[in-house]
């Protein structure tokens, strides 16, 4: 454990407050700062990751490595909280220090707290240390709510998926391919400072790189220069499904902070018109930097009152491609945002099914005859997933599915999935889980029949002729998102 930065004065001398009272060891420190952040987390007002943002904001003299350590620990005992908790049962002291020595414990070593512990502190954890996982049952080892270790124990190669989703994720990245190309940037990074975070190529996106650790990329160069975005990589396939062409009309009908609307305007070449919908005037404010940095003059984010605004109502008919990255559990995100396991509960699954229902029919409205239209989730549950797309086809005899699999099996070499979804697994293919389903509305009775190589060969950077250029529809529909909240990055809705 590396020394906490900011412990002490300019001169490098210890500071004083004039006692004699020797200044705890830095492992106490440490200890009492997971401990803290612990604390906070748990009383679950807000997500992990914006708890630990306001404390790290709070205590600005901590270095760069010291934050490392606080964080690495707050997380471990969020993925391993039910087991922790079974663990902190016995002991002594506050359950916080309890679950805050086994975070520490697992990221730092035991060795790390030794100064930190006293005698029955220390007893107490090497008895914990001797106990055998295996013995323990799957939902208490994997940390699970036993209500989602159900619905994850019902998957293929259950034992596995679940201890990819509860260990931590690498950073992905991706290049934006209106400014960079992969193989320059990533020359650029292995040969500089981001070369120690062992940056290299993804396997299925061809426009992702992926990196060990979690380096400060949003003070690379790149970033600033809006060359990289970061972006999961099932995230990132989802443009592939999109096929986006120059010149259409396109709509991101749940764009959040925009990173998929990034890529899609610039596979777009920042031509036609890219429609950025959020019923989060925040999250679209929070996107305009992104915006900016990425070069694109194309995209316009429009804060809608929900899926039914009327603004939606003016593109009825309209979009050659829509995509609905649905409100979810978020369940396939769980080596990123552990906190999840126990922020959500199978009562709001059945809520929140009936909101996917909604954005999924009202974003069907804006598809063209012979129009794509996405749906997409970072969830696994198959109640978010598979029907979804069931309910929507049984209730929209308009649209018909593709096969998802086969479309994005054709342009990722390696990636081999079953149809008629996509459906990506950490433990099989290095991403979050996620899900897609594409459907296409039927164009004078029929179905549109094209071949997906000439239709996305946009995509693959391929010469491919314009999309004809949507009429000009809605001026005052781009009127009102320049009068938007979403130029104020302090609205909120």
């Amino acid at each position: 454990m590396k020394k906490p930065q900011g412990a002490r004065g300019k001169s490098g001398a210890p500071r004083t407050d004039g006692t004699d009272r020797p200044r705890p060891s830095f492992a106490v420190v440490r200890l009492g700062q997971v401990q803290q952040v612990l604390g906070e987390m748990l009383q679950w007002a807000y997500p992990a990751d914006a708890v630990l943002t306001h404390w790290l904001r709070t205590h600005r003299a901590l270095g760069g490595r010291d934050r490392a350590e606080v964080s690495e620990a707050a997380y471990d005992v969020m993925r391993n909280l039910r087991r922790y908790r079974r663990f902190a049962e016995t002991g002594i002291g506050p359950a916080a220090r309890r679950l805050a020595i086994l975070g520490l414990t697992a990221t730092q070593g035991r060795d790390a707290l030794r100064d930190a512990l006293a005698p029955e502190e220390s007893d107490w954890l090497d008895h914990i240390l001797r106990i055998d996982l295996a013995t323990l049952p799957r939902a208490v080892r994997a940390s699970l709510p036993d209500w989602l270790d159900e619905r994850l124990g019902a998957f293929d190669n259950a034992d596995a998926l679940i201890d990819a989703l509860n260990r931590p994720a690498p950073l992905d990245i991706r290049v934006n391919p209106l400014k960079a190309d992969r193989d320059t940037v990533l020359r650029g990074l292995h040969d500089g400072p981001a070369g120690r975070y062992q940056p290299r190529a993804m396997p299925f996106s061809p426009w992702g790189i992926r990196l060990a650790g979690h380096p400060p990329v949003n003070r690379w160069p790149q970033f600033e220069a809006g060359e990289i975005e970061v972006q999961d990589e099932g995230s990132q396939l989802l443009a592939l499904l999109m096929a986006p062409r120059r010149g259409e009309m396109i709509i991101d009908f749940c764009a959040g902070a925009g990173g998929k609307t990034l890529l899609l305007g610039a596979l777009m070449r920042s031509t036609g018109r890219l429609y950025a919908f959020d019923v989060s005037a925040a999250r679209l404010a929070r996107a305009k930097p992104r915006f900016a940095r990425s070069g694109l003059s194309n995209v316009v984010p429009v804060v809608i009152d929900s899926e039914n605004d009327t603004r939606v109502k003016r593109l009825a008919g309209k979009a050659q491609r829509v995509l609905v990255d649905a409100p979810c559990s978020g369940i396939g995100t769980l080596r990123r945002n552990p906190d999840l396991k126990w922020r959500q509960h199978p009562e709001a699954l059945q809520e929140l099914g009936l909101l996917q229902t909604r954005i999924l029919a009202s974003a069907a409205r804006c598809v063209a005859p012979g129009g794509r239209l996405v749906y997409a989730t970072c969830s696994l549950l198959p109640e978010e997933n598979e029907a979804q797309a069931e309910i929507f086809l049984a209730t929209h005899p308009e649209f018909e599915r593709l096969d998802a699999a086969a479309l994005i099996s054709a342009r990722c070499e390696g990636l081999d999935l079953k149809g008629p979804y996509m459906q990506l697994r950490p433990d099989v293919h290095g991403t979050d889980g996620f899900f897609a389903a594409v459907f296409e509305r039927r164009k004078n009775g029929a179905a549109v029949a094209q071949a997906a190589g000439a239709e996305e060969s946009e995509s693959a950077g391929e010469p491919v002729v314009d999309a004809v250029a949507p009429e000009s529809v809605e001026p005052d529909l781009e009127a009102e998102a320049r009068r938007s909240p979403v130029s104020d990055p302090s609205s909120e809705t």
